[in-house]
């Protein structure tokens, strides 16, 4: 392989994951403004697979080369970008293109890594972690003394929540399988075995005031039994219908038919609120306010990380000619924390 060239996996259609194809050519340059950065990290997140079916909600026309977010260092800037950007570790929200060993980015859209934070270490909290954080605190704005319900607790996302709710005080009830109900006991989390028990039973028990806030992945018949489960004046963010990843037909209505429903409930006189949770929503209004709110919270969340509060699950690191076996891994639901791809 050579050494000076770039190397990226595109998703050429709607395959499985041995159909990613592995391409390599010129290392990208900088127009003004931007940078590129030289990946140390990226991931395989959930709207990875959704995208190879074809499933994700605005994804672009294939082929395309996917990867949600990446972590690693600039090694070129445009004019007009400070010069002492180089070699910085840093860290971009990108949606799509970070399966790739050189990526251009505009240096307004990148976010300082803090020392002592390794590359594969940050990239597990990226997406995860900015979705989280502002779920969490922008959206339900947990308080202390709270009570949550953190739906797929083991998860990507979930496993940064619950910590960083428990961080915030807040009393956690959380989903998942069985085998994953000890590490979440050792966190100080009350795990609920959604393969078993009937959860809305199990967290009237255990709440039998309602729930201050729920988060939701699931969609489908979950979102009514979250909303449900609510107290009054509680508020219940969904961010995603996993229980439609691999349906067929429109990828939009899952989608549109959850926003209706958050619609209508928030029109209901019960002081209950319901968001669709949506990372980008903002950015097309006013792009220097998106950015700065970006920037804030995931700063906030890699200081969490670096304190503490919030540890790094990584489940695997593979080398980025190998995200065919990476997305299987991933997939697979065997394996706890992110796979992490690298150059």
């Amino acid at each position: 392989m050579n050494a000076g060239a770039m190397v990226e996996v595109v998703l050429p259609g709607k395959v499985e994951p041995e159909g990613l194809q592995i391409r390599q050519g010129e290392v990208p340059s900088p127009a003004p403004g931007q940078v590129v950065v030289r990946m140390e990290a990226t991931g395989v997140s959930f709207a990875e697979q959704q995208m190879r079916r074809g499933r994700y909600y605005d994804q672009p026309p294939f082929p395309f080369v996917p990867g949600y977010d990446l972590v690693g260092t600039v090694s070129a800037t445009g004019d007009g970008v400070p010069a002492g950007l180089a070699g910085t570790r840093v860290a971009a929200l990108l949606k799509v293109g970070g399966w790739a060993s050189h990526v251009v980015v505009d240096a307004a859209d990148v976010v300082p890594v803090p020392d002592g934070v390794g590359a594969a270490e940050a990239e597990t909290v990226v997406i995860n972690g900015i979705t989280a954080w502002q779920m969490l605190h922008r959206k339900a704005r947990v308080r202390a003394g709270q009570t949550v319900l953190v739906h797929g607790a083991n998860g990507g996302v979930g496993s940064v929540l619950v910590q960083l709710a428990r961080a915030a005080g807040a009393h956690v009830i959380g989903t998942a399988s069985a085998r994953h109900h000890d590490a979440l006991r050792a966190q100080g989390v009350t795990p609920v075995d959604y393969r078993t028990e009937d959860i809305p039973a199990r967290v009237r028990e255990l709440a039998p005031g309602g729930v201050d806030a729920v988060f939701d992945h699931v969609g489908g018949r979950s979102i009514i039994d979250s909303w449900h489960l609510l107290a009054s004046g509680g508020t219940l963010v969904s961010y995603g219908s996993a229980s439609t990843r691999d349906d067929e037909g429109s990828k939009q209505w899952p989608v549109l038919k959850l926003l209706g429903r958050v619609w209508l409930w928030n029109t209901l006189p019960n002081g209950r609120h319901a968001y669709f949770f949506n990372v980008w929503a903002g950015r097309a209004l006013s792009r220097d306010r998106f950015r700065a709110r970006l920037r804030a919270d995931l700063t906030e969340v890699f200081e969490a990380l670096r304190r503490g509060e919030i540890t790094a699950r990584i489940a695997a690191e593979l080398p980025l000619t190998q995200a065919a076996e990476a997305m299987r891994l991933a997939e697979s639901g065997t394996v706890a924390g992110k796979v992490v791809l690298h150059a």
